[in-house]
């Protein structure tokens, strides 16, 4: 089963080196690392050049946001699944790819859910949340959950279906997109009960209060627009449930 893994990039240089890394190193010998990097003013395409053996196809460009970015990734990936690891995240280890193919090819999933671990930059040993993907259902989109995106696995065919990310939104698109895949009752997926990424704090959705604001407006539209019935209450009724993910980690 050969693995897609799509990384978008823009002002990364500090980070990206891992990133590439903890894909070089997984045990799995079938993945093809695509790299869209946005055209950066730092050193993002220098470290992305140093590390060229690790990635399959590097593309340098300015683009119009993550999720166009996210898209030139989709256009070029050729693998049977499709998974997307942010320039500033990294595999939890090396057998993480194996574990997913692994749950794969014995349930005969379309999509494989698995777990992500938040740490701080400063003291990357430490993790100090834990995203659980077990807590999804597709019932619970109305309520504004979903499955860890970096932790999410999904074969081509299911993004082939459900069409390119929504570039107008900013924050939201990948909930967008989830709603899409997910709605179809036909889907077949398993929660894989592993920590498979490790993710930095202080991402484009879980930088202060300001971005949280957006981000459930942009839900809330996400669900409009894909016939969900919800209001802003539902949505914000997920935050009381998401501490446990602090005090169980």
């Amino acid at each position: 089963m050969k693995i897609s893994i799509i990384t978008v990039a823009y002002n990364a240089a500090r980070t990206i080196g891992a990133a590439l890394k903890s894909v070089a190193d997984q045990r799995h010998p079938d993945i093809e690392h695509i790299v869209i990097e946005g055209a950066s003013k730092d050193a993002t395409l220098d470290v992305i050049r140093q590390n060229a053996d690790r990635v399959t196809t590097i593309v340098s460009e300015p683009d119009k946001g993550i999720y166009d970015a996210m898209n030139k990734g989709l256009a070029r990936a050729s693998g049977d699944v499709i998974a997307f690891l942010n320039a500033d995240d990294r595999y939890a280890s090396v057998d993480a790819i194996s574990s997913v193919v692994e749950t794969f090819e014995h349930h005969h999933v379309d999509a494989v859910l698995g777990d992500v671990a938040f740490f701080d930059l400063k003291s990357p040993e430490r993790l100090i949340r834990r995203y659980r993907s077990d807590r999804f259902t597709p019932a619970r989109l109305a309520y504004g959950w979903m499955p860890a995106h970096p932790g999410l696995f999904v074969r081509r065919a299911e993004y082939v279906r459900a069409g390119r990310f929504a570039t107008s939104y900013r924050i939201a698109g990948d909930y967008e997109m989830i709603i899409r895949l997910f709605s179809r009752p036909e889907l077949r997926y398993r929660h894989l009960p592993e920590i498979l990424v490790h993710m930095q704090t202080g991402g484009a959705s879980t930088a202060g209060i300001k971005a949280k604001l957006q981000l459930n407006r942009e839900v809330l539209r996400a669900c409009r627009e894909n016939g969900i019935d919800t209001n802003m209450v539902k949505i914000l009724s997920k935050y009381p449930a998401k501490l446990l993910e602090y005090l169980s980690r």
